[in-house]
């Protein structure tokens, strides 16, 4: 069986002086990675202490159906040597399902500054900022009802934690900074303080990228014509390694995965030079696997059973691993594995120094180590699976047997099967991993989630993509 790959290359702490004295190593660093240099805020990892002063209630209010709708405020951030510095800002709400009042009770914000901050301010040399707030003020790991997010301030820290993971593995990204915020709303007896992400904004990071815009989504037409293969490859490696699956990326023309046939960019920004293929920067990972925790929706896509450890994290870092080999060709999946192979050890030595809750620490954990085993040997990343077009599976050993799911068509080549189970003359039975969603909500298919499929023998590889 040959098959063409789908993806082929064309073409401050809370004391300012405590703060400053730390900037210096990491942000020389910081500009070798990104090739120029990275503002002050994004210098130091060390969480910085700020002071909201805005009328978040009346923001709240009216911003969640009026995306024009500000505030003005003042953000106040501590120094050592010349005080408490004030400065004045508009505050918006941002995001997208995050704004629902059914969702989080505290949405994320985005702040311009309506002076230039000085240029011994934390935020010296940036003109706005996005910030990453709790969501809301439940305790333990419920998640939101609707999209699943973790309502608390562990949250943030999760999410930043996520940030870094991808910048030492030299991902590009966002630049990310946790914060400890205090919002005064009204009475200033009645503050409330969490922790918080600074975010780099959008047009910034891709000035720092060297990049002249950002694409806008409804212009982005596809990741073969926009993004060179290893950034493509990165991209999605790292989505997986995340548990993420709030994002789109339409891979090719007829991409059809998720949501990619309909939103063509989502939570990936393609900063784009004026000339040359443009870079994805994924971002937004606050419903991802490794923040959450979970997937409300998971076993209404995946069956645990595919493997032994039955573990749903381990189920949707293999679930995404196992997509790439339909969208790259085997030399540019060996080349993207051995990239994150070899920055493993950073991986880990981050985790192991990162301010995480004790399930937030575990979960990480759990996500790397399922990654990492999954692209560390052709064993186990090039497992089974189903190659030939036109195969469907089947409730029965009998090759005449009725086809099962059979409205939504053949299993997609790709689709990867667990080492036979039983045999029946030419047909195998297996448990199958729908990585490519072809029975995701609202289609369905009871025996792929939740059992097992016969299939032909024949039907099945490990060469996939084929050897050149």
């Amino acid at each position: 069986m040959t098959r063409e790959s789908l993806f082929q290359p064309i073409g401050a702490g809370a004391r300012r002086a405590a703060v400053f004295a730390l900037c210096a190593a990491a942000a020389v660093a910081a500009a070798h990675r990104d090739g120029s240099s990275v503002p002050r805020l994004f210098s130091s990892e060390a969480p910085l202490a700020l002071r909201l002063e805005a009328p978040l209630d009346d923001l709240f209010a009216r911003g969640r159906s009026d995306d024009s709708y500000t505030v003005d405020g003042t953000m106040v951030e501590s120094s050592g040597r010349t005080g408490d510095s004030r400065l004045r800002v508009t505050v918006a709400l941002r995001g997208h399902t995050s704004r629902r009042a059914s969702e989080c009770s505290f949405p994320k914000l985005k702040l311009q500054f309506a002076d230039p901050p000085s240029d011994d301010s934390a935020f010296a040399g940036l003109k706005r900022i996005k910030i990453g707030t709790h969501c809301g003020e439940s305790e333990g790991a419920g998640l939101t009802e609707r999209f699943g997010r973790l309502p608390n301030e562990r949250s943030p820290l999760r999410e930043a934690f996520a940030y870094r993971l991808l910048e030492a593995l030299e991902v590009p990204t966002l630049k990310a900074r946790t914060a400890r915020i205090t919002y005064v709303s009204g009475d200033p007896a009645q503050p409330l303080t969490r922790n918080a992400l600074l975010l780099e904004d959008d047009n910034d990071a891709a000035r720092r990228l060297g990049a002249a815009h950002v694409v806008a989504p409804e212009t982005f037409t596809n990741a073969r014509d926009a993004f060179s293969v290893a950034d493509a490859a990165n991209l999605a490696f790292a989505e997986a390694l995340l548990g993420n699956f709030d994002w789109c990326v339409k891979f090719t023309a007829t991409d059809q995965y998720r949501c990619d046939a309909r939103m063509k960019l989502w939570n990936v920004l393609a900063a784009a030079p004026r000339e040359g293929t443009a870079r994805p920067l994924p971002y937004d990972f606050d419903v991802s696997g490794i923040v959450a925790g979970s997937h409300q929706w998971f076993d209404r896509v995946f069956n645990a059973a595919f493997v032994p450890s039955r573990s749903p994290r381990e189920t949707e870092v293999v679930a995404q691993v196992q997509r790439t080999r339909t969208l790259f060709a085997r030399a540019d999946l060996d080349a993207a594995r051995a990239r994150f192979s070899k920055r493993k050890p950073d991986a880990y030595r981050l985790l192991e120094s990162a301010t995480l809750d004790a399930d937030g620490r575990r979960i990480a954990h759990e996500y790397l180590d399922a990654f990492f085993h999954e692209i560390g040997s052709d064993e186990t990343f090039y497992r089974p699976v189903v190659a030939a077009t036109g195969t469907v599976p089947r409730g029965s050993g009998d090759p005449s047997a009725p086809p099962l799911c059979a409205s939504d068509g053949p299993i997609r080549p790709g689709m990867p099967v667990s080492d036979p189970l039983r045999r029946s003359g030419p047909m195998i039975e297996v448990v199958a991993l729908d990585a490519l969603w072809q029975w995701a909500p609202p289609a369905k298919c009871a025996p792929v989630q939740s059992g097992t499929v016969w299939i032909p023998a024949a039907a099945v590889t490990r060469d996939f993509p084929p050897r050149d």
